[in-house]
């Protein structure tokens, strides 16, 4: 029988919504078992969101202090040691999935399959590749397990009226001393989460400065909206490399996307291509994104954008 197991992926208090998603691609490959790992120093707010998801069997706790922040080199022997038995490790395409299911992978003897798209089969699944140009189908081996990464931006999140049980799980795996935990720098927002934001509204490099970039900011603000950007904002110095969106950043799947003054490079579009609605602004009306924009608006944006920005008011 198919057991899948997901590694939940949280901040120790709240579960990552790519977590729910890959729970929503485990269903298509066989929905007779699947389990969600939590590991963590205190997994009981976590365990309590995870349960909930519907299609979930069992949701497994692994309580331990070494698990305090999730260093993928720490946490994948203790995945390992509860994943026999089960036909496939799934891990979120996140930070977190990349940093951990490659190394599960490694101790399994297995290839991993990263960015799973969509399932057409127990053992066969779809990827991209080439920037999303070329779409690849991959058929594991049935005698070996599978481990791999979900592209959250592929799916939807299932609903949460389910109620299943929760496991503590006794793991005696030995915990490696070569990687710990040292400090977390991040910043701190209002905004909506990029990757997990139901509207985004990112600028390019034809703001001009990170002065300028205040434009995008308030417009999202009056929107609701995360802030996102280009690779060559980011290069330019106008916001952190953490809100850049595309194929080297971010892949987000808003349900409404607007880019302005970005023209539109592939691996930006790779990024933003599973978007519900994308609108792009932009002088150059030859420029790629509005080959792909469901709505677009040629004009000089430090005209447009502060016009709607005041028609939001």
């Amino acid at each position: 029988m198919t057991k899948i197991l997901i590694i939940a992926d949280h901040d120790g208090q709240t579960l990552n919504p790519a977590t729910s998603k890959s729970v929503a691609c485990a269903t298509e490959i066989d929905s007779a078992s699947i389990d969600v790992a939590v590991f963590s120093d205190n997994v009981s707010e976590v365990a309590a969101q995870a349960k909930q998801l519907d299609g979930v069997s069992r949701v497994l706790t692994v309580e331990n202090e070494a698990n305090k922040h999730a260093l993928g080199a720490v946490l994948a022997p203790q995945v390992v040691a509860i994943a026999e038995g089960y036909s496939h490790i799934l891990g979120c395409s996140t930070s977190f999935g990349k940093d951990l299911m490659p190394r599960v992978a490694a101790l399994l003897g297995v290839n991993q399959i990263s960015d799973i798209m969509s399932v057409e089969g127990t053992h066969t699944f779809k990827r991209p590749i080439y920037a999303g140009n070329v779409v690849l189908t991959i058929e594991a081996p049935a005698d070996l397990p599978v481990v791999a990464t979900v592209r959250a931006a592929s799916y939807a999140a299932v609903e949460s009226g389910n109620d299943a049980p929760v496991v503590a799980v006794d793991c005696n795996a030995e915990i490696p001393s070569h990687s710990r935990f040292v400090e977390l720098q991040a910043g701190s927002s209002d905004r909506p989460d990029l990757q997990t934001a139901a509207r985004v509204v990112s600028g390019g490099r034809a703001l001009g400065s990170a002065e300028n970039f205040e434009l995008i900011f308030t417009l999202a603000d009056k929107m609701g909206a995360g802030v996102g950007a280009s690779r060559a904002a980011v290069d330019a110095g106008y916001v952190p490399n953490e809100m850049q969106v595309g194929q080297t950043g971010k892949i987000i799947a808003p349900s409404l996307y607007v880019a302005i003054g970005i023209s539109g490079a592939i691996q930006h579009l790779t990024g933003i291509k599973d978007a519900g609605t994308i609108v792009a602004i932009n002088k150059d009306e030859e420029a790629p994104i509005f080959e792909v924009a469901d709505i677009g608006l040629v004009g000089d944006l430090f005209s447009i954008v502060p016009e709607l920005t005041a028609a939001l008011d």
